[in-house]
């Protein structure tokens, strides 16, 4: 009975290259597909922002659309109607609209 185990051999133990290459593979795919694009969003947000001067045609996260009539460091005076200016922050900008679509609404 213990000749019959002992024939077996050794197991051995895999490479560990080989135990650690699903973890190397799935963290690669992890940047490429979800780290790498949003930082390229933050960078693209972040360049868009530091543009933004007087006259842009803009819409907030909260969805108001507006013309930016002031910009300070952390705030943007915005006209969401003619006579109506409201402090929003300079973050809560999302998009950049073309000149004249707030004329087409």
């Amino acid at each position: 009975m213990f000749s019959l185990a002992h024939a077996a051999g050794p197991g051995g133990e895999p490479n560990a290259l080989v135990s650690f290459l699903p973890l190397i593979v799935i963290f690669v795919l992890f940047y490429f597909m979800l780290i790498r694009p949003q930082m390229k969003r933050a960078k693209d947000q972040r360049k868009m922002l530091e543009a933004l001067q007087k006259g842009d045609e803009v819409v907030t996260a909260s969805g108001q659309v507006g013309k930016v009539t002031k910009v300070g460091d952390q705030f943007v005076a915005l006209e969401i109607a003619e006579g109506v200016v409201t402090q929003v922050q300079k973050q809560s900008i999302a998009t950049l609209l073309p000149k004249g679509t707030i004329k087409s609404l």
